[in-house]
This record gives structure tokens, C-alpha cells and sequence, in this order.
């Protein structure tokens, strides 16, 4: 994207080979060697299609069952149609890039440059829907935990339509402005500090639900006078499910915002120009979000799955 540096497509239009060791040490004049990991396009592409595929069914899935036209599965779709523009822009970027470089498609450096910033714009708003979507499911559960018996007359549909078309919104103006100026230290700073707002929201609130429900096990464990394997496989499981939900998302989101923290604070020193190399992998580490995404959040789900065989019992 635009953020990390020179542009791929404009880079191939000039012919610049691609070609690199799949893992090699890059030696910086004034630094350290760094170690910069080669990832292949056709990784890219494989990956792209594979959260292409699994995005297009649980969006299909919910829109077939009526049964799942409620908000929390509202919110699924469009995380999974996020993760899908995610998956559709990269892919589309690979695609031209290799194009390009095979001489399979012959434009000019105006168009290339017009088109890099589209999927730029892509990206970027597939990016910020996503945490935003990320973030709403996480207030969503919580309000049907804490507050169960109001949970239908807070969230409506309306509410939940309103909010939806407001994140995609706020994603299509905000990606154009960090396309625009993401040369300015302020552009980037707003990124981070919105991934660092996404991260701590879902940590507190899937904590506070992680609490709640143990000390509901504890409860139930006393009417059945079994404390400690009720709330010990409770706490464990709570735990677990915890530790994937945050998890998947640090560390698929955390290196990039990393680089883009690091392109602030140390942008000309040799250590982080180390980081800034492997740039790609942490867009590829993005895709691999996609990819998780729906078997957290979508496939979990029965009355989901049940629909998914259907889905694919009559493609098939």
C-alpha cells in the first residue's frame, strides 16, 4: 500500500526485478544484517482466494437463513464482507503486478499510478472497516452478557444499521485522507492509536466477559456443591476462547502497525529499516486474519454451518 514505501505497480511497470532469495540476509551499509523473508506472489494470490472463497459463504450463509438476520450476525457479514475487500484488493494489486511484470499488460505510468492508488484506497478502508467491525462484535457480546434482559431494546436493527452504514463511512473518508497525506507523521499516528483503541476495547470487554462468566460457573458450582472442576474447566475454556480471539488479533494486526509506529519514531535508523524489509509479510499476515476470521467468529456457529452445507449442497 502506500504506506510502505515505493509502489508495487508502478515498481513492475519500471521492470525493476522482483526476483530474491525466499530468505536472505540483507547487509545495510551503516547497520546490522537483517534478516528479510521473500514472499512469493503466488502465496499472495492462494491465500486472497482462499479468504475470498470462505468471505463469499458466510456472507451467502447469512443472506439464505432467515434465522440469522439478527445483529450479531449483521456485524458477522460485514466483517466478512471487510475481510473479503481485504482479500479482493490485494489479490487484484498481485494479479496486475505480475501482469506488468510479464509484459502480459502494456499501460501507462499515469494509468498504473490511478490504479495503485484505487486499491491504496481499498486497503486502506478494508483495514479500518475491519477493526471497526472487529470492535463492534466485541461491544455487541458484551451488552448480551451484562445486559441480557434490555439486550433486544438496546440493540435494534435500526441502531445496528445505522451504525454499520456510519463504519463504512467513516472507513471510505478516512481512507482517503490516509492515502492522501500518508506522508504526514499525523496520518500515521491516527492509525496506530486507532489499532491501540481497537486492541484495548476488545482486551477489557472480553476480560470483563472472561470474569463475569466465572463467576457465574462459581455460582453453579455451589448449588451442585462442585467447585473446583466447574470453575477450573469453565475458567479454562473462558481462557482459551480469550487468548484466541486477542490473540489472532495481535498478531496478525500488531506487526503492521508496528512498521507503521517505527516509520514515526526511527524511520532512517538501521534496526528498523530491518522491519521496514519485510513489509510484505505483514500485509500477508493481514490476509491471514481474513482467513481466520470466519472460523472465529462465523463457522463456530450451528445454525451457521447447518446453512453453509446447503449454500454448497446447491452450488454443488
Amino acid at each position: 500500500v502506500a504506506m510502505q514505501g515505493p509502489q508495487r505497480l508502478l515498481h513492475a511497470l519500471n521492470s525493476t526485478s522482483l526476483a530474491a532469495p525466499h530468505l536472505a540476509l540483507a547487509t545495510n551499509r551503516t547497520g546490522p544484517r537483517c534478516l528479510e523473508v521473500y514472499i512469493p506472489d503466488g502465496l499472495f494470490l492462494s491465500l486472497g482466494l482462499v479468504s475470498l472463497v470462505e468471505n463469499v459463504l458466510v456472507v451467502a450463509a447469512i443472506a439464505r437463513n432467515r434465522n440469522l438476520h439478527s445483529p450479531m450476525y449483521f456485524l458477522i457479514c460485514c466483517l466478512a464482507a471487510a475481510d473479503l475487500l481485504v482479500s479482493v484488493s490485494n489479490v487484484l494489486e498481485t494479479a496486475v503486478t505480475q501482469l506488468l511484470e510479464a509484459g502480459a499488460l502494456a499501460a501507462r505510468a499515469a494509468v498504473v499510478q490511478q490504479l495503485d492508488t484505487v486499491i491504496d484506497v481499498l486497503v486502506c478502508a478494508s483495514m479500518v472497516s475491519s477493526l471497526c467491525f472487529l470492535g463492534a462484535i466485541a461491544v455487541d457480546r458484551y451488552i448480551s452478557i451484562f445486559y441480557a434482559l434490555r439486550y433486544h431494546s438496546i440493540v435494534t436493527l435500526p441502531r445496528v444499521w445505522r451504525a454499520i452504514a456510519a463504519i463504512w463511512v467513516a472507513s471510505a473518508i478516512s481512507s482517503s485522507l490516509f492515502t492522501s497525506y500518508y506522508a504526514h507523521t499525523a496520518a500515521l499516528l491516527c492509525l496506530v492509536s486507532f489499532f491501540i483503541a481497537m486492541l484495548v476495547l476488545m482486551a477489557v470487554l472480553y476480560v470483563h466477559m472472561l470474569a463475569r462468566a466465572c463467576q457465574h460457573a462459581r455460582g453453579i458450582a455451589r448449588l451442585h456443591k462442585t467447585r473446583r472442576p466447574t470453575h477450573q474447566g469453565s475458567g479454562l475454556k473462558g481462557a482459551a476462547t480469550l487468548t484466541l480471539l486477542l490473540g489472532i488479533f495481535f498478531l496478525c494486526w500488531g506487526p503492521f502497525f508496528l512498521h507503521l509506529s517505527l516509520t514515526v519514531l526511527c524511520p532512517q535508523h538501521p534496526t528498523c529499516a530491518c522491519v521496514f524489509k519485510n513489509s510484505h509479510l505483514f500485509l500477508l499476515l493481514i490476509m491471514c486474519n481474513a482467513i481466520a476470521d470466519p472460523l472465529v467468529y462465523a463457522f463456530r456457529s450451528q445454525e451457521l454451518r447447518r446453512t453453509l452445507r446447503e449454500v454448497l449442497l446447491c452450488c454443488w
